[in-house]
């Protein structure tokens, strides 16, 4: 897995059947683990089979943004939930600051209807997809990084270039920056119950090779 930018920063759709109700995704539920674990930024995709006239978006509707010079895609900000809903003339839409795999489908729910209330048709039903799930946590003890980047496989550590180790994990499939006060960054989730399962992994593995102090 590469590290990118958007990794950084930033599930099969479940239907309800009727025609007037959202889809939704279907969340596994998440373990509770005592590593102050919070969800910092959910990214979700949804396409739909049309394409979008950006301008007449705009025209009818004062919360977006739109500057084709910049950036391609229209952006439309919602205050709740907070989030920003990127929208492109080939239909698809990028959602990004949710806070959870429910809060994601909402906003992308609601920015499609506010657009079917100003005149924009829209036909058929997004299908959403979670693509990105970022989340910090605390493991509440030191971590010796140099002894981790010889105990553990696929890891990354140039402390002279960034403070902290890069460690991808096999299973489940996600990236963790780990730093030496024991505070994590995780990323490439697709499941909010993969965040915690990659956290207790880690911590398991930091614990059994005597790689982390409290």
């Amino acid at each position: 897995m590469e590290l990118s930018n958007t990794e950084l920063n930033g599930s099969t759709q479940s239907w309800i059947n009727g025609q007037d109700k959202d889809p939704v995704l279907k969340v596994e539920s998440v373990p509770v683990f005592d590593a102050s674990i919070i969800i910092q930024n959910v990214v979700a995709c949804a396409t739909l089979n049309q394409k979008f006239d950006l301008n007449a978006i705009v025209r009818g509707n004062p919360l977006v943004d739109y500057n084709p010079k910049t950036f391609p895609g229209l952006v439309f900000r919602l205050k709740r939930p907070r989030t920003a809903i990127l929208i492109f003339r080939t239909g698809k839409l990028v959602c990004t600051g949710a806070k959870s795999e429910k809060e994601a489908s909402k906003a992308i729910n609601r920015v499609l209807k506010e657009l079917k209330t100003n005149g924009i048709i829209i036909p058929g039903k997004p299908e959403i997809k979670i693509v990105n799930i970022v989340a910090s946590a605390n493991l509440l003890g030191k971590i010796e990084l140099e002894d981790v980047a010889y105990a553990l496989k696929k890891t990354m550590y140039e402390p002279e270039q960034f403070p902290g180790l890069i460690y991808r994990m096999d299973y489940p499939k996600v990236v963790i920056l780990i730093f030496a006060t024991g505070k994590l960054v995780c990323t490439g989730a697709k499941k909010e119950a993969e965040i915690y399962e990659a956290v207790e992994n880690l911590r398991q593995q930091l614990q059994k090779n005597d790689l982390i102090y409290y």
